[in-house]
C-alpha cells in the first residue's frame, strides 16, 4: 500500500474517510450525491487498490500510511 496514496483519486480518499468514520453504503450515496450502486463499485475499487480482503484491513492500512 506504500504507493497507494499516489493512486487514489481524491473521490477515493474522500469514500474511505467516510467508511473509517463508520458510514453505510447508503449513507455515503446520500452524503456524497451518488448512487449506492457507485458507492459499492468506489469500495471495490478501494479493496483492490489496499490490497485489503475487507473494509476493516483497509482502514488499518490506510491509517499506517497516514492516508486517514
Amino acid at each position: 500500500m506504500n504507493n497507494t496514496k499516489r493512486t487514489l483519486t481524491e473521490r477515493e480518499l474522500e469514500i474511505l474517510r467516510l467508511v473509517a468514520r463508520g458510514y453505510t453504503s447508503p449513507q455515503i450515496a446520500e452524503t456524497l450525491s451518488l448512487s449506492p450502486e457507485t458507492i459499492k463499485w468506489y469500495r471495490k475499487r478501494l479493496l483492490s487498490k489496499c490490497e485489503a480482503e475487507n473494509a476493516a484491513e483497509m482502514i488499518k492500512l490506510a491509517i499506517e500510511n497516514k492516508l486517514i
